[in-house]
């Protein structure tokens, strides 16, 4: 571009400001959008990518069967997978186990005393594998003896402050043993862009000694084929595809895991499938995964929609040049009979096309860096990661860029080069038919596209509304949960806690207090296989522990279908369960009043049914409930649900921390209230629908700046026929109808072509949720209604100005 076209190019734009404006105010929101959006998905396709060698590494998934169907699928496996992968296929390098470590640990010299939940127990390769940057350490074997542990840099602040934290000592407190480790060194804190999320890191075989302490075998952690709660990671070779090892899996199952008397005896059998490292994030959603993942449906989705919205931006630029080509007629055809050839006009236009797309792109990228942190706020994502774009999205950018750019400025430079000089002075000049079908197909593309999102925001809001206000089956209203103490003996435990408990329910505004191993929204963990032992050749089928107290059930109004409660009047009810219904259907029970009295063996425990509980949401609804079994644990210290009268909380908090320092002194008053807890679990779906419902009003917003602009140069074009038909007797209603008619038109196109793509996407969309909503036909009728709104309500007003015009000023020049 020389300054010979740059020039002309320049003061064409200036000249016509409302048409610079509203293009280039399309342009800057279409690229703005994408921006952000490249900037959103660059991020959530970083995870774990930052490794060196995370493309060699990938994490072990154990689906487990029973009769042929598969019962659960879990990111945890057997601690003696990863080592025996090791031993017999030449193909894994390495590999490294991590076992979840949480635990109450504190610093005696200052009195530093926290609940910690992000750590692991971690083989010494997760060091290498997984590129853990050591900032200082002592000079031993990293995580290579037991009590050893490692602390990020925020970690060892929070319990040494400014002093050096190698070589001190931090202690973990549990009910019956208090353990010391070793500060052996201090990593850079991870960064947040990975599927697991640690604090600290304690060497593994300290797992073992664990174990030991409450009567395993030694080296359990190293060889069991049955403890299922350990993520396992192996690295192949350099070169080697995931591919090959996957295939050979079935036949490793088969020879260390599905010959064995248990499976075989219970018609069990479990299969191995590699995930790689950085698919886990977007793409797996297992039973036991290491944190909350992302979902990469909808992460694709919203980089289709970034890539649409800046086309219809590009779109109304083509829509608003071509609608020109009559104003620009006399200049094109003055230009060629003063010499000009068609390729310098091609190059003007290109010109003046590059030109106002540049513009846009320059303010487009500092909106963004201007706004890139309240976007991350709006999103909740914390992206400290730099660049604000990959490397790949930097590129996808720029290639978009260009070659939209390109292609936005091809077709009107070709049209308006084309006039002929003579036809055009005569003026007999007229838009020909293949132009306005183009932009009325245009206008339809780009309302498909918003009626598309406007529905699909509606259906992502009704399934948000659904999940959150849909019955649970269990009162998690008003209920405070404290974390349970940690360290006091059971010897100590039992009088202490009911004494607590006691002064709870004596305290103003407390309505009751009940303690269990897991709550409302946790995923519970704890699963053993259970089976009939009234029934020759039962299976065991793996069922979901939960310890309870004898107030658990009426306090969380959860509904007794069978049987009875847990009773204190009952001393055999330490040998008793309750069961929900998922799992009286999976231990093959007809009904409820038929199990009653029946036993089952768990854990190789004899142990009677005396009650069935109404099947209620454990986790949100995007999980199908599982099946349960409820043991009684009156002394249970993991969670204390403590229901609370809402007009009295303040005062209410106040003395419970009192009563906790009271009883537990030392120990560290966390808490959290369930519902709000409860309704992070659909933190990303809630997420995804502030994101969509944004970027559908932005889509349409655009849209409507062609449109704006494509009304006027028709009302502008049609001005003396207006006229006429206001001569001859026309209303300023009949006029109005003209008008919107052919705009209506369109959007009804639109609509008929919109509804079936909008209900493909959406209903695969709602396919990952186990409980989802039913798409009704009006929330189409719906989504076209509000474009339709939007867009009569965009040309109205040079629609009316038209309208009530006098005719007399067009036609005078006539």
């Amino acid at each position: 571009m020389d300054k010979n076209h740059l020039k002309p190019a320049v003061r064409l734009l200036t000249k016509r400001k409302g048409y610079f404006l509203l293009n280039i105010a399309g342009l800057i929101a279409g690229i703005t959008c994408s921006l952000f959006i490249f900037h959103y998905v660059s991020y959530e396709k970083s995870y774990d990518n930052f490794q060196p060698l995370s493309a060699q590494i990938a994490r072990l998934r154990l689906d487990v069967f029973q009769n042929g169907r598969k019962e659960l699928q879990s990111a945890a496996v057997y601690p003696a997978i990863a080592p025996a992968l090791k031993k017999d296929f030449p193909e894994v390098e390495d590999f490294c186990r991590l076992h979840n470590a949480s635990l109450t640990l504190s610093n005696t010299a200052d009195g530093t005393k926290y609940n910690e939940t992000k750590g692991f127990y971690a083989d010494p390769s997760f060091l290498e594998m997984f590129a853990v940057t050591i900032s200082k350490w002592n000079g031993q074997g990293l995580l290579s003896e037991p009590y050893q542990i490692l602390l990020s840099e925020t970690m060892a602040k929070k319990y040494f402050g400014s002093s050096d934290a190698v070589g001190k000592k931090i202690i973990s407190e549990s009910p019956s043993f208090l353990q010391t480790y070793l500060v052996v060194g201090v990593y850079k804190d991870y960064p947040a862009n990975t599927h697991l999320s640690f604090d600290y890191l304690i060497s593994y075989s300290t797992y073992d000694r664990y174990l030991q302490h409450y009567g395993y075998p030694a080296r359990f952690s190293e060889n069991s084929w049955e403890f299922r709660d350990f993520y396992a990671y192996i690295q192949v070779r350099k070169g080697i595809p995931f591919e090959k090892i996957q295939s050979r899996l079935p036949a490793f199952c088969e020879h260390y895991i599905n010959n064995r008397d248990e499976k075989r005896n219970n018609n069990n059998h479990d299969e191995l499938y590699l995930t790689p490292v950085r698919d886990i994030h977007l793409y797996s959603d297992s039973f036991y995964e290491a944190g909350s993942n992302g979902n990469g449906q909808a992460v694709t989705f919203l980089f289709i929609i970034a890539l649409f919205i800046v086309c219809i931006a590009w779109i109304n630029y083509i829509n608003l040049a071509t609608a020109r080509a009559a104003e620009r007629a006399r200049e094109v055809g003055v230009r060629k009979l003063l010499g000009a050839a068609r390729a310098d006009l091609i190059r003007q236009f290109f010109a003046e096309g590059f030109l106002l797309n540049t513009v846009a792109l320059l303010i487009s990228v500092v909106l963004f860096l201007v706004f890139v942190d309240f976007f991350d706020s709006f999103t909740g994502k914390s992206m400290t990661v730099r660049p604000l774009l990959s490397a790949k999205y930097v590129q996808l950018s720029v290639t978009l860029f260009l070659s939209g750019s390109f292609l936005s400025c091809i077709y009107p430079s070709f049209v308006l080069s084309a006039f002929k000089p003579v036809t055009v002075l005569k003026g007999l000049f007229k838009n020909s038919s293949q132009g306005i079908l183009l932009r009325k197909g245009l206008i339809v593309f780009q309302f498909v596209i918003s009626i598309v999102l406007i529905t699909a925001t509606i259906i992502v809001y009704q399934q948000l509304n659904y999940m959150r206000n849909q019955p649970t089956g269990a009162d998690i209203r008003q209920t405070l949960i404290l974390k349970g103490s940690a360290s006091l003996p059971d010897s100590v435990y039992h009088d202490r806690y009911q004494s607590f408990k006691l002064e709870l329910l004596q305290t103003a505004g407390v309505k009751g207090v009940t303690a269990s191993t897991s709550v409302m929204g946790n995923e519970i963990a704890w699963t053993r296989n259970a089976k009939r032992i009234d029934t020759p050749g039962a299976s065991a089928v793996p069922l979901h522990h939960i310890g309870i107290d004898y107030d658990f059930i009426p306090q969380y109004s959860i509904k007794i279908i069978g049987g009875r409660n847990f009773s204190r009047q009952f001393s055999t009810d330490n040998k008793a369960v309750l069961l929900n219904e998922k799992s009286l259907q999976l231990l093959g029970f007809q009904y409820a009043e038929q199990a009653i009295n029946r036993k089952i063996i768990r854990s190789a425990d004899t142990v009677t049914i005396i009650g069935v509980v109404a099947d209620f949401h454990q986790q949100g609804l995007q999980q199908q409930i599982k099946p349960m079994i409820f043991l009684l644990q009156p002394d249970c210290r993991n969670y204390y649900s403590v229901k609370i009268q809402a007009h009295t909380i303040n005062k209410t908090m106040s003395s419970l921390e009192k009563s906790w320092k009271e009883y537990f002194p030392g120990e560290p008053f966390t808490y959290l209230f369930l519902d709000t807890a409860f309704n992070q679990q659909y933190k990303s779906e809630i997420l995804f629908g502030k994101v969509f419902g944004l970027f559908a009003l932005l889509s349409i917003s655009i849209s409507c700046f062609g449109l704006l602009g494509l009304s006027a140069y028709t009302v502008l074009q049609r001005a003396k026929e207006i006229s006429i038909r206001k001569l001859l007797g026309a209303g300023v209603w009949n006029i109005i109808s003209l008008l919107i008619t052919e705009f209506t038109r369109l959007i009804a196109v639109s609509f008929i072509i919109s509804v079936p793509a909008a209900w493909l996407i959406m209903n695969r969309w709602l396919q990952d949720f186990a409980y989802r909503i039913t798409i009704h036909w009006w929330v189409f009728i719906l989504g076209g209604f509000i474009a339709l709104l939007i867009a009569a309500s965009t040309i109205l007003f040079h629609t009316i100005e038209a309208a009530i015009a006098n005719p007399v000023r067009s036609l005078r020049t006539e």
